[in-house]
């Protein structure tokens, strides 16, 4: 069994470099590497498993690193095309609401309004398909919820409209994570002004700051690193007043966590170890500040004491310091995290960080336990493809069923 050189990595970061005009060697000078690690890395024989680097060859390369890394991924087998099917749907849905909220005249309804509980509660339940990182059923959900929305901005007034406008900005929040894992960024950053659209119309400085943090988890897909530092760094000085103090707002000291996570993962792929490990710390005092049982579900960032350790586990691999990773936010159990998508983002960090430690056996089961938990989140995650690819370059023969499992299931192998 064999990898598809269409998945293969190397190959784009060799039509990369020869676009750009760089020889092996001066791509090399640029990252802090060898000529021979370039070269390895073109042949398939050295992973790239760190957005960090990624980041630095598509910058230098000046390519997008959602090409680079050969999203989005259109899966053939187990009902993997589904999510991708409701695509050109949503972008219509999201067209709409950029022109409905830009005021622009003339757009009539083009349906019958909905009534908003029925709305509130079916955007409860793309969040919760979110949080249970089910991304077919969310893009499944997402299109029909986003139209009805619009016709509900367009049609009702005062609180009504205030209300319907709520529910836009989440609708639209969740389609930002959704796309984003799809491999879809330019539409993800759509779907992230959507809800700065309605986060501006109504005015309210925690609607606009979670806004903000979704604007970051846009920004970070495509690896604009200042940039998402510059967004979240705004944001918290407007939530400063908020979340300060003794009586600090519980929802803005929350929001203030999350984008401290923004600002650390930002960070560590930009190879700013210390920057990001105070931005951990910092998450970590506000988390501690909230109590050991505060999970920010309302507002989708799930911000608590077990969401700063996933994060942590992240920056822990991005600056090759995964055992500091796994073990910085003690006494926590991330299994009590309330979102399996959390919960499967760590387990990929986890078996990420197992790999570099020398623990490849259990960095397969760690992984292979995820996958069966939520399988397309995993297939469609761009670190357990490359995690898997490298596996499968090195051999794990005391895991071999399970690791030729991912392969196939990931649709790695021709």
């Amino acid at each position: 069994m064999h990898l598809s050189s269409d998945e293969h990595i190397g190959t784009r970061v060799q039509i990369a470099r020869n676009a750009a005009g760089l020889t092996q060697v001066e791509l090399a000078g640029f990252i802090g590497r060898t000529e021979s690690w370039v070269a390895n890395v073109e042949r398939g024989r050295q992973p790239l498993d760190r957005y960090s680097v990624i980041t630095a060859i598509a910058d230098r390369c000046d390519v997008d690193v959602v090409w680079l890394l050969g999203q989005p991924y259109r899966f053939k087998r187990n009902g993997g095309h589904l999510a991708h099917a409701h695509i050109p749907a949503l972008r219509t849905g999201l067209r709409r609401s950029s022109l409905i909220l830009s005021g622009h005249p003339g757009l009539a309804p083009q349906g019958i309004p909905a009534e908003l509980e029925d709305l509130a509660g079916r955007a409860r339940k793309a969040n919760h398909e979110r949080q249970a990182a089910n991304l077919p059923a969310v893009a499944t959900l997402l299109p029909s919820l986003i139209e009805d929305l619009n016709t509900a901005v367009l049609v009702l007034e005062e609180r009504s409209r205030e209300e319907a406008l709520r529910l836009l900005a989440d609708a639209a929040r969740t389609a930002r994570m959704c796309l984003n894992q799809l491999g879809y960024p330019d539409l993800a950053w759509s779907a992230a002004e959507v809800a700065a659209g309605a986060a501006t119309q109504l005015g309210d400085p925690v609607v606009q700051a979670a806004v903000a943090w979704d604007r970051c988890g846009a920004l970070l897909h495509q690896a604009s690193l200042g940039e998402t530092i510059a967004v979240a760094e705004a944001a918290l000085r407007d939530l400063d007043p908020l979340a300060s103090g003794r009586n600090a707002d519980e929802a803005a000291l929350s929001l203030r966590g999350a984008l401290h996570l923004r600002c650390s993962v930002a960070h560590a792929r930009a190879g700013q170890g210390d920057d990001a490990w105070a931005r951990i710390t910092a998450a970590l005092e506000d988390a501690d500040r909230l109590g050991p049982a505060w999970y920010d579900l309302d507002r989708h960032t799930v911000f608590g004491r077990g969401t700063v350790a996933v994060h942590a586990a992240e920056v822990g691999v991005e600056v090759d310091q995964p055992d500091t990773g796994l073990s910085l936010v003690p006494q926590v159990d991330v299994r009590e995290v309330p979102s399996k998508e959390r919960r499967t983002h760590y387990a990929i960090d986890e078996a990420r960080s197992m790999h570099r430690m020398g623990k490849s056996s259990s960095a397969v089961t760690k992984l292979k336990e995820a996958a069966k938990a939520a399988p397309y989140y995993v297939n469609a995650d761009p670190m357990a493809r490359a995690l898997v690819s490298d596996l499968a370059r090195i051999g794990v023969p005391s895991q071999a069923s399970a690791l030729s499992s991912l392969i196939r299931d990931m649709e790695l192998a021709s």
